[in-house]
């Protein structure tokens, strides 16, 4: 499974994260993006995103 890039993250996309917690159980958080972090165009473990809930995690799938 790919991981979405930096580019195809839009700010208030709908996404689906995996918290720091949870990378062990893989559990998935869908929300929309408040904002990006990380920096770069691409990162093996997702693009890092704070969603309008204030969660922070790693990008796994658009929805």
């Amino acid at each position: 499974m790919t991981v979405p890039t930096r580019a195809s993250i839009k700010i208030g996309s709908k996404v689906n994260i995996v918290q720091k917690e949870d990378q062990a159980s893989g559990h998935l958080t869908q929300g929309k993006v408040e904002r990006l972090l990380t920096k770069s165009p691409s990162h093996p473990h997702g693009i890092k995103v704070r969603l309008d809930t204030g969660e922070v995690g790693r990008v796994q799938s658009l929805s």
